[in-house]
């Protein structure tokens, strides 16, 4: 049984529920949150550092689409020679596109994402990896399409939803969005991770020279058209008490993949659902992810959704090992090369 979850109150779990989904973007963010709670600002601050302090609590702060931004991103399977396979993980890690990066139970025992800036070509970041021994065969996944994306981890276990397709997707306005040097400046700003202070804005306001209303306003106008996924906390996900992170890969029907992509997405314990293209080797074509306290609770909740779904041929993919989870650094570029000597690369 982990220790940190064992040591979090009602309380700090359903604020954890709460701040995972909707943060007030506002002048005094925990006093709004505070007051949902009927706790004083002290104590709901207390609380977060403390979550924070253990490492339930990642980040806070926007999450952005990447593609939105510009930015061209795949997951990347690899096939690896066992013995090698840390030492290729961490030469991977060192890429500043590469956001995560785990050991899965599968002859493609390495799976990663990579993310490269406008004017970069993935394909070519790829290749640099070439280089490195051990790997044994490579394949590019890219988003076809993007059926769900956002994770919530449910806390309180009273509050589990049923097994069912009953999420409502998010409308957003559809805007055409070309990052322009002051949007850079803002992104760079609102990624970063937010204090847990009184007033947590002010510093970035002041860091762009403008007022706190002026930077919260650009925050909801970049949620309203997407850019901006949400503002949220982001939990480890083990340090939370979830050690059972499974992709569900699903060999669907051409015809039938809008379809089941949406209905899948519509499941709130699937974080993730993308359609991504199939190789003589890899014939799934729509990959979910789900999160769990224990590999038979997602190995179950695979077999309630196959049932809704419909579709017989599925695997489950479970991370063995984390080597690398963070988020990507937007506008914050670097050049990359697997020559380069490590040292190079630490912060």
């Amino acid at each position: 049984m982990d220790w940190f979850f064992v040591s979090m109150d009602k309380l700090d779990k359903e604020i954890l529920n709460e701040i995972q989904w909707t943060f007030p973007l506002v002048l005094r963010p925990y006093s709004e949150i505070a007051k949902k709670f009927h706790i004083s600002d002290e104590e709901i601050m207390q609380r977060l550092r403390m979550l924070k302090e253990k490492g339930i609590i990642r980040q806070l702060s926007a999450i952005f689409d990447t593609r939105k931004l510009g930015y061209k991103s795949a997951l990347v399977a690899m096939a690896i020679e066992p013995e090698k396979l840390e030492r290729v993980a961490n030469q991977i890690n060192r890429h500043p596109g590469v956001s995560h990066n785990y050991e899965r139970n599968h002859e493609y025992n390495l799976w990663f994402t990579l993310a490269v800036p406008p004017g970069s070509d993935l394909k070519s970041e790829i290749d640099k990896f070439s280089k490195l021994s051990g790997i044994k065969k490579t394949r590019l996944l890219p988003t076809i399409k993007l059926f769900k994306i956002g994770v919530k981890l449910e806390m309180v276990d009273e509050k589990k939803s049923e097994v069912k397709p009953t999420e409502e997707k998010k409308s957003i306005q559809e805007v055409k969005f070309v990052a322009t040097e002051e949007d850079k400046n803002y992104i760079r700003e609102l990624q970063k991770d937010l204090e847990i202070i009184e007033m947590p804005f002010l510093k970035s306001a002041q860091n762009l020279g403008i007022t706190e209303e002026q930077l919260l306003e650009k925050a909801k106008y970049y949620e309203g058209i997407g850019v901006m996924r949400r503002f949220a906390a982001i939990l480890r996900h083990r340090e939370a008490g979830f050690i059972a992170n499974g992709m569900i890969v699903w060999k669907v029907p051409t015809e039938r993949i809008d379809y089941i992509g949406a209905k899948l997405g519509a499941f709130p314990q699937i974080s993730h659902c993308y359609q991504r293209p199939v190789y003589p080797d890899w014939p799934y074509n729509v990959f979910s992810m789900v999160h769990c306290k224990s590999i038979e609770d997602a190995e179950d909740m695979a077999k309630q959704i196959q049932e809704q779904i419909g579709i017989e041929d599925y695997k489950i993919l479970f991370s063995s090992r984390e080597f690398k989870k963070t988020r990507v650094e937007y506008f914050v570029e670097h050049e990359f090369d697997i020559e380069e000597p490590i040292k190079a690369y630490l912060n």
